[in-house]
């Protein structure tokens, strides 16, 4: 791979490698490897078919406290 900077940029970015102590060749090797890791996996379409099929049910839910108080009842047999 070949990848072209003027001066400029290139001695910055030597510059940062020698700071990190690593040569500007695996300063960027490490720097592409980030952005890989960054970047979404699988079919984005069917992440959100997913998420949008999803939101169309509807599920009981309250507050986090009565949630609770109602599961509690549950388990001693008595009434929320």
């Amino acid at each position: 791979m070949q990848v072209l900077f003027d001066e400029a940029e290139y001695e910055r970015m030597q510059a940062l490698a020698r700071r990190r102590g690593v040569t500007l060749a695996e300063w960027v090797r490490q720097a592409l490897r980030a952005a890989c890791r960054q970047e979404p996996e699988g079919d984005l379409d069917r992440k959100l078919a997913a998420v949008r099929a999803a939101s169309r049910h509807e599920f009981p839910t309250a507050e986090i406290d009565r949630m609770l108080q109602e599961i509690e009842s549950g388990y001693l047999g008595g009434e929320g």
